[in-house]
């Protein structure tokens, strides 16, 4: 099932162009974890083609994450904390996933969802407590389209080199993710020592009154 979903959205990027970019950026943005390095990277790549332009592959990703992410926003705000842990696991959220990325939210405010738009898995989940925390619509976007723009970015330009040394990756989606994911490891890793850095730089700079995560007024 999940081999069949990946040739389906795979095949979005390759004839929808920008529309299919956006519409599976916004998916993964959302509850629907479809994976980002099967949409920017190949499409940098056909963009190097000439069938679309680097830019606006970039900015179709990034506007799709910030539609995607806006859509969890609203909806777990109207919907309310009691039923998100209620319901939450069949959103990939369980309990405990939303108790530790609402304080995440709480604590780091703006910039934890900037670093959180650039992490693998987390993405897909921080909008949700930003809703229920009723976090400023303005100072979430700035966050989020900040996050995501980078994080397009990185992956149109690592994927538009990888695949352009390898163009038979684009006859197999599957592999053409692991082989991404297996590259971009650093990268990532290197995006988690940021947010590492600068949680501790937060806490630390925080007095010990502070330390503990302020919740803001949630909407039932």
């Amino acid at each position: 099932m999940l081999h069949d979903w990946v040739i389906v959205w795979f095949g979005w990027v390759r004839d929808w162009g920008y529309v299919g970019v956006f519409v599976l950026m916004a998916m993964e943005s959302s509850i629907i974890p479809v994976p980002s390095e099967l949409v920017m990277p190949p499409a940098a790549f056909w963009a190097a083609q000439g069938r679309m332009s680097f830019a606006g592959v970039v900015l179709a990703g990034t506007l799709g994450s910030g539609f995607g992410s806006l859509v969890s926003y609203y909806g777990a705000r109207i919907v309310g904390l009691p039923f998100l842990n209620r319901y939450g696991k069949f959103l990939l959220l369980p309990p405990e996933k939303l108790k530790l990325a609402e304080d995440w939210v709480a604590q780091y405010g703006t910039g934890g969802i900037f670093w959180a738009r650039m992490l693998p898995i987390v993405r897909h989940l921080i909008s949700m407590p930003a809703g229920v925390l009723g976090m400023p619509l303005g100072r979430f976007m700035v966050a989020t389209l900040s996050g995501a723009g980078i994080w397009c970015l990185v992956l149109a330009a690592f994927g538009q080199a990888v695949i352009g040394d390898s163009p038979q990756l684009l006859e197999s989606p599957e592999e053409m993710m692991h082989v991404i994911r297996s590259k971009m490891g650093w990268i990532i890793a290197g995006i988690a020592a940021f947010s590492v850095s600068y949680a501790a730089m937060k806490w630390f700079r925080a007095g010990p009154s502070k330390r503990s995560p302020k919740r803001s007024k949630r909407r039932k």
